[in-house]
């Protein structure tokens, strides 16, 4: 890439994009930002979610170090590791531009409701 006065071997873009693209990655962790932690809750409302899609999102996840997997008493639950938390601004900044540009999806008392949940979750 060579749109500055140096030359960078990857775009930035792009190999966030590669992460945040794979299918399930980013509504997983949004879940999580809401208090989701275990397997069945991210299947909530989720029908077409299978349990090997699912899996194999979190094990991705892992080995990227956005969550870390805990095994407690039998049971297992899944949390953001600082590196999976960075991700709260970015996320609010999605959510922020979708309220933001799409008008006839949402009146602007939901807009700020919206914003304000969001935010109490994602940057607080």
């Amino acid at each position: 890439m060579t749109c500055f006065d140096f030359e960078l071997t990857h775009c930035p873009v792009e190999l966030s994009l590669d992460i945040l693209n794979r299918k399930w990655v980013l509504q997983i962790i949004c879940d999580m930002f809401f208090g989701k932690k275990r397997f069945s809750e991210f299947k909530e409302g989720r029908a077409e979610l299978s349990n090997k899609a699912l899996s194999r999102s979190l094990k991705f996840m892992e080995e990227q170090e956005l969550i870390k997997k805990v095994v407690s008493d039998g049971n297992i639950e899944y949390f953001l590791t600082d590196k999976g938390k960075s991700l709260n601004k970015l996320i609010y900044d999605l959510v922020e531009y979708t309220l933001d540009n799409n008008g006839d999806l949402y009146n602007e008392e939901t807009v700020i409701k919206a914003k304000e949940g969001f935010k109490r979750q994602l940057l607080d």
